[in-house]
């Protein structure tokens, strides 16, 4: 009778956990999937081929430089890149400047240092082991030149920014490895100035994206075809400044990806190995009782 009691007193936990286990699959599946850019009126970006894409993806040294200039040129206008330091331009995994034309690029930027033995700050041109200096002194220098909008910092917007992938999607990316959604959605989203459909209002100050969630972004168009000189013969398209600046964030954001691979692909090798010998390892240990 005691059992009985117990028994009944726990259906409601029972049904509690099972209502909850549930909703986790729903929520897994896409069924009660949380808010998402294209829930707010995004159109979900088109997946493009990226060199680091995939287990074995490495950059392009080319796009990477690139992208460099485009950013050099454009972005670093608004934009800042805290986390990127100017020596990151000469090391491996990188776009791999000299070394020579590392130091140039940082000697074209003036950096408040100090306090000298007078107390002040004082300029200095950029060294090697200076940060990309922010173009605007503050926050709120930031948002009073763009309208309220504050320019998000470059140095991991690409591995911040991502879409809504959905069932099964998700589930296809873990076997493939796939981890290229916030490139996707920043080369989309500077494709995406197009005029609003009939009937769309957009905001003052504001520019129709039919990326961007709510479609109504504060950055204006920020390129052009022909608006950066590319000297390799590489068109000047808009599709193509995009695609190349946003190989550039992904660097910028992951710069060790390529070492992050290799090391990955050797540490599976070793543990296929392992594996391996700690079976056969096995089989001699217990040979003899199997052998009784």
């Amino acid at each position: 009778m005691n059992k009985l009691m117990s028994s009944l007193s726990s259906l409601p936990l029972r049904r509690g956990l099972i209502g909850a286990a549930l909703a986790g699959v729903l929520v897994l599946a896409g069924g009660l999937a949380p808010a998402s850019a294209q829930e707010h009126g995004g159109t979900k970006p088109h997946r493009e081929s990226w060199s680091f894409a995939g287990p074995f993806g490495k950059y392009d040294r080319a796009q990477l430089q690139r992208g460099f200039q485009v950013f050099k040129e454009v972005c670093s206008s608004c934009h800042s890149a805290h986390l990127l330091a100017f020596r990151n331009l000469a090391q491996p995994g990188g776009p791999q400047f000299s070394e020579e034309q590392a130091k140039v690029v940082a000697e074209g930027y003036q950096i408040q240092d100090g306090p000298n033995d007078a107390g002040d700050m004082f300029d200095r041109p950029g060294r090697l082991s200076d940060h990309w200096p922010s173009p605007f002194p503050n926050e709120q220098a930031a948002r009073a030149s763009n309208g309220g909008a504050y320019p998000p910092d470059f140095s991991t917007l690409a591995k911040a920014r991502t879409y809504e992938v959905g069932f099964p999607g998700f589930l296809i990316d873990i076997f493939t490895q796939y981890q290229e959604q916030g490139p996707d959605y920043i080369h989309a989203l500077l494709n995406g100035y197009v005029d609003p459909p009939e009937g769309v209002t957009v905001p003052e100050g504001a520019h129709y994206n039919a990326y961007f969630p709510g479609h109504a972004i504060k950055m204006p168009q920020p390129i052009s075809a022909d608006q950066v000189t590319y000297t390799d013969g590489t068109p000047q398209t808009v599709d193509q400044y995009s695609r190349d600046v946003t190989a550039f964030m992904m660097w910028v954001a992951e710069p060790h990806l390529e070492a992050r691979k290799r090391i990955g692909f050797q540490v599976m090798i070793f543990l296929i190995i392992f594996a391996g010998l700690l079976y056969f390892t096995k089989k001699k240990v217990w040979k003899a009782v199997h052998d009784h």
